[in-house]
């Protein structure tokens, strides 16, 4: 499969930016130049019903949350999203994955909530995952406040996001944090070994490379042993049986695609029911390229229609 001229286009911009590899220089510098990036990728900001940000208690301090509630969202037992932006857990905030929360918000008629967790090197494995386990439980222990059903509570996340919102998701089945009612997992990253041999096939020229993967998940676990543990690898849990249904997205020209088409077929051989969503001609992070790539609120709009369903029957 050739690459979508959507796709095509994008890379051509990203490349007449110039800027240098994110491994070539300092964190700092890196997270400048996601954050400048931002109005060249992502479209106009979606309007929504409303949006508020809160502090709430961290297990190391307090976690900055955004919630939007989406157009259509009931006034109270809405359905819920926990969204869990990407960026190799070291780059991304509040803002990089704003435009993908707030058309899912609209889209699933739901209350959807990002975490700023933290990031990477300043805050290793598992400072992050367990910042996002603190939202979560704000979610489920507020849900009156916050207008939320707490039984449809839902997880999501792209790549870097889409591995936290898998391993919490094992976590929500192991009782170690609230119940979920369903999992997202865009182009997510599963196994921190990066020995998939789709590392080969597009670890140069189609955005995200294997050097610049390398370097984040090098900043992110605090020693190599902790690659093989399942809260960095979920790929390599023993079991993911009784995890809850999910929707899995996988760009065909996207380094990670292999793990995540892995993950994907280990959560339907363990039982759990599975929706497997390939875009063969896109590349990695183009649900954050929408200004570009029209196949971004596609890849979000049937995301969001498996929520709706998902959850309208468990309501029911």
């Amino acid at each position: 499969m050739t690459l979508d001229p959507d796709a095509q286009r994008a890379l051509e911009i990203g490349r007449a930016a110039g800027g240098e590899p994110f491994e070539n220089g300092s964190v700092a510098a890196a997270r400048a130049a996601y954050i400048a990036s931002f109005p060249t990728q992502q479209g106009d900001r979606e309007p929504v019903a409303a949006t508020e940000q809160r502090q709430i208690d961290g297990p190391n301090g307090p976690v900055t949350i955004r919630i939007h509630r989406g157009i259509g969202a009931a006034r109270m037992g809405a359905r819920a999203l926990l969204y869990l932006h990407g960026g190799g857990w070291v780059i991304g905030n509040l803002d990089s994955h704003d435009e993908i929360c707030r058309w899912l918000a609209n889209l699933g008629n739901a209350v959807v909530i990002c975490p700023d967790y933290r990031l990477a090197p300043e805050h290793k494995f598992p400072a992050g995952l367990e910042d996002c386990a603190a939202a979560l439980r704000f979610m489920a222990g507020n849900a009156g406040d916050l207008g939320i059903d707490p039984i449809r509570i839902a997880v999501a996340g792209d790549s870097a996001g889409g591995n936290l919102a898998a391993v919490l998701a094992l976590l929500a089945r192991d009782g170690l944090a609230p119940p979920l009612a369903a999992q997202i997992l865009i182009y997510p990253n599963t196994d921190a070994r990066q020995t998939a041999d789709s590392y080969r096939r597009f670890g140069d020229g189609f955005g995200l490379t294997a050097a610049t993967m390398a370097w984040f998940r090098d900043r992110y676990v605090r020693t190599p042993d902790d690659i093989a543990d399942w809260r960095v690898s979920p790929l390599l849990a023993s079991s993911l049986a009784g995890a809850p249904s999910a929707f899995v997205a996988i760009a065909g020209h996207d380094i990670l695609a292999d793990e995540g088409t892995a993950h994907a077929e280990r959560l339907r051989a363990d039982g759990v029911p599975l929706v497997l969503r390939h875009w063969p001609g896109q590349i990695h992070g183009f649900v954050s390229m929408g200004r570009h790539i029209l196949a971004a609120r596609q890849a979000v709009s049937e995301a969001a229609a498996w929520l709706h369903a998902q959850t309208r029957a468990q309501a029911d």
